[in-house]
């Protein structure tokens, strides 16, 4: 694919795109004024009506970069009306996480306030029936995960007949992370002529031979160097023992410049005991992962925004899509199992030329994994030591053991009572294994080999589960499931 080499000096502000009035009025009543790089190489291309694969590190402005040229090519066909056969879906954006759809859907609708445009958002682990009474009545631009909205589509809620544009944001890890067999179907739903459209922060040389099956001799946009950080985050690395990675943390808590923390953990439960004992120890804390539900989620995310909750702890379902205005810093309490997911983290801080501060608490274990991550940014991530001296270390219980993810101890044997007659001691007994721990795991083709059973579920939500990731998708196979949608 070609990359694009126009120079856009150009388009110094978005005055100069030739925006509809509307549109212009709306993006300066946010307090933009000056487009981001990718927005200016991305939104005279989508304008053109051209195929385009965007690579960007998030906070770049990617939505609007893609957004905005889509509302300017719907306007001139817009209807004032009510008829809901006037309002058909003609813009569709797929996103891979419910907080990454929200956020979108909320962009989009800013964007198009002022004009006739009709935008709604569709996800999963919220009830469907406002979803569907929205559809029913006519939409031009629809935001949505994969899973919602095929079962949004069976029941016949919305048509993808007159689909002009389709957006995947955040494609590498649709493609990568399961969400291909969906994607497929749906683009097999849409028109053979229409714009395609690719973002993400990262392009394996794999997602890009994918991508050729469904895009049409797009161009390639990039604004950073490909699997790149953003210059204005600092990044530290603080090598600690296991046993001491939480008092590592408070100590990094107990600094005044970090008001604010994204705290990233690899598992669920892991979030779930971070949260709670960072709460007993006097920090306002809250958790945000997978088993939440949707409105949990968005509780605690409204909470950490407003500054109610000071430290959230999150695991790899919040490093897509969240969009909290000058994030001071991120700390990976665990280090990311896939290299790729450590971009997306720091990401959150940093964003838009603000500075932000991205801190990883690793231990011995751990070295492979920051190599990797030093391997894939080309870059060296700085040592930090952390004074550890004013934070008490916590006592030495049974119950303080167990809430710091250590090994539970039993009761100490003392006493001649628990010697046999020899004097030795008993052996201790065995614990069986689960039988999670010896059934045999289904190959990764089972996965693709099960038909398509749509439920009330969101299967985004299955995706999020698999932490820690699993590892990518064969090409081979992605390639065979994608040769329907070729153009």
């Amino acid at each position: 694919m070609p990359p694009f080499q126009e120079l856009m000096s150009d388009y110094s502000d978005f005055a100069h795109f030739g925006f509809d009035p509307r549109l212009t009025e709306a993006v300066l009543a946010l307090g933009y004024t000056k487009p981001t790089p990718i927005q200016s190489k991305a939104i005279p291309i989508v304008m053109k009506g051209r195929d385009v694969m965007g690579a960007a590190q998030t906070g770049t402005g990617k939505t609007a970069g893609f957004a905005l040229p889509i509302l300017q090519r719907l306007l001139p066909h817009s209807s004032t009306s009510m008829s809901p056969a006037r309002h058909p879906v003609r813009a569709l954006i797929l996103a891979p996480t419910r907080e990454l759809a929200d956020q979108v859907g909320e962009n989009v609708k800013q964007y198009a306030a002022r004009t006739p445009l009709r935008t709604a958002t569709v996800y999963g682990g919220v009830d469907m029936h406002p979803q569907t009474a929205a559809l029913r009545g006519g939409v031009e631009v629809l935001v949505a995960t994969p899973g919602r909205l095929l079962d949004h589509l069976q029941q016949k809620n919305v048509s993808l007949g007159q689909v002009e544009i389709v957006v995947l944001d955040e494609a590498d890890r649709m493609l990568d992370m399961g969400f291909l067999p969906d994607i497929s179907r749906i683009l097999n739903l849409l028109p053979r002529e229409r714009q395609s459209l690719m973002f993400s922060a990262t392009f394996s040389e794999e997602i890009k031979k994918l991508a050729a099956n469904f895009l049409r001799d797009p161009l390639l946009i990039e604004v950073a160097r490909r699997n790149s950080t953003a210059d204005t985050v600092r990044q530290d690395l603080v090598h600690v023992h296991e046993s001491e990675k939480y008092r590592a943390l408070l100590a990094l808590l107990a600094e005044p410049a970090l008001s604010a923390v994204l705290l990233f953990v690899n598992t669920k439960i892991g979030a779930r005991r971070l949260a709670r004992q960072l709460q007993r120890d006097g920090i306002n804390a809250d958790a945000i992962h997978g088993d939440k539900t949707q409105d949990e989620r968005m509780k605690a995310l409204e909470a950490f925004k407003g500054g109610t909750v000071r430290v959230l702890v999150a695991t790899d379902v919040a490093a897509r899509g969240l969009d909290i205005t000058e994030l001071p810093a991120v700390i990976n309490y665990d280090v990311p199992f896939a290299p790729e997911d450590y971009i997306h983290r720091i990401g959150r801080t940093g964003r838009a030329g603000a500075e932000g501060r991205a801190i990883t608490i690793a231990c011995g274990a751990d070295d492979k994994a920051v190599a990797a991550i030093e391997k894939l940014i080309k870059r060296r991530i700085e040592p930090l030591v952390v004074d550890q001296s004013a934070v008490p270390r916590p006592p030495r219980s049974e119950e303080g053991d167990r809430e710091r993810g250590n090994r539970e101890r039993g009761p100490r044997r003392t006493g001649e009572a628990e010697r046999d007659r020899g004097g030795r001691r008993p052996p201790r007994e065995r614990a069986a294994p689960s039988a999670a721990a010896v059934a045999p795991k289904a190959p990764i083709d089972d996965f693709f080999s099960k038909p398509y059973e749509p439920t009330q579920a969101e299967p985004v939500a299955s995706a999020q589960a698999l932490e820690p990731a699993k590892p990518p998708t064969k090409p081979g196979r992605i390639a065979a499931l994608l040769g329907g949608s070729k153009r």
